[in-house]
């Protein structure tokens, strides 16, 4: 493993300073072949990979029948960010990440939701639950991470449609003592203390955008807007107490188990925020609790 890592550094490394040592040569034979038809190109990060057959110009190289593989490791001096978008039809982008905050809109009727078992209650607690019992810290995050994402351009690379596929991941981190009972399925109020008190879910998500970029041709403003469809791969509480220590309990706490949001995205320059609103509650019982999240978003496009 180790070698595989260290040979793969080599790789990049010596990827890198060919592309800075023979940028113009290079970027100059890209553009004249892509104009004349255009390569395949993939983007990964930085990394233009660029394949060529034989005979596409005179810039071409003899390669005995076989394609040859140009990288070029891409910065804000040497490379047009739009230019391959504007001559490609698809568009693909590897391992986007997401870092936001997270908070829920609770429009549960309490009134009705307490006379059901999943918010249970000790004998002699008399205190009916309310908003505040799952009132959220200001802690609580939404982290993705998208395998992947492609553009499709739909009209001169203005109009495109953006789709995806990843991995959500919510962290509700709650201010009061409250449980989460397994099986079966409910809510109460602990008598301990807890210094962290955590619910977490994870869906792999499928998100569909409408994709509108006024100007193509230069980084100024981006616009997405469309839904997502997630299901739920995992969910855990875990909570410290100086009374139980540490504890993580695995189950699924009777959450819904397909999220449904609205999601948005806007590029403002090299800044890119993103946001979500669930559709559907976060659990399936009387609770009508709406998960939704802000943050930012660390994509190239």
């Amino acid at each position: 493993m180790k070698r595989t890592f260290m040979a793969l550094a080599a790789m990049l490394l010596a990827a890198g300073t060919f592309a800075q040592t023979t940028t113009d040569s290079s970027y100059n034979a890209v553009a004249d072949t892509t104009g004349r038809g255009g390569p395949d190109t993939l983007r990964v990060g930085n990394f233009i990979i660029v394949k060529q057959s034989r005979n596409r110009g005179a810039n071409s190289e003899e390669t005995n029948g076989k394609h040859r593989m140009i990288v070029v490791l891409t910065s804000p001096h040497d490379y047009d960010s739009n230019y391959y978008s504007r001559h490609n039809t698809f568009t693909t982008n590897w391992l986007v990440f997401d870092l936001g905050f997270a908070n829920i809109n609770d429009k549960t009727n309490y009134a009705e939701a307490n006379s059901s078992d999943y918010l249970h209650r000790a004998s002699g607690d008399a205190k009916p639950f309310g908003k505040s019992d799952f009132k959220l810290r200001t802690k609580s995050s939404n982290v993705n991470i998208w395998v992947v994402t492609q553009r499709l351009n739909i009209a001169k690379n203005a109009l495109n449609l953006k789709y995806g596929l990843g991995l959500e991941m919510f962290n509700f981190r709650y201010e009061n003592d409250i449980s989460y009972n397994k099986t079966p399925a409910y809510v109460y109020r602990d008598t301990v203390e807890f210094s962290k008190d955590k619910l977490y879910a994870g869906y792999i998500t499928a998100p569909l955008m409408i994709n509108i970029n006024p100007w193509p041709d230069k980084k100024r403003l981006t616009i997405s807007f469309g839904a997502s469809a997630g299901y739920l791969v995992g969910s855990h509480t875990k909570q410290i107490s100086d009374e139980r220590g540490k504890q993580k309990t695995r189950g699924d706490f009777d959450l819904n188990k397909w999220r449904f949001a609205y999601v948005a995205e806007l590029g403002i320059g090299p800044v890119r925020l993103y946001g979500s609103y669930s559709i559907n509650p976060l659990h399936g019982h009387d609770l009508k609790q709406y998960p939704y999240a802000v943050g930012l978003r660390f994509s190239s496009w």
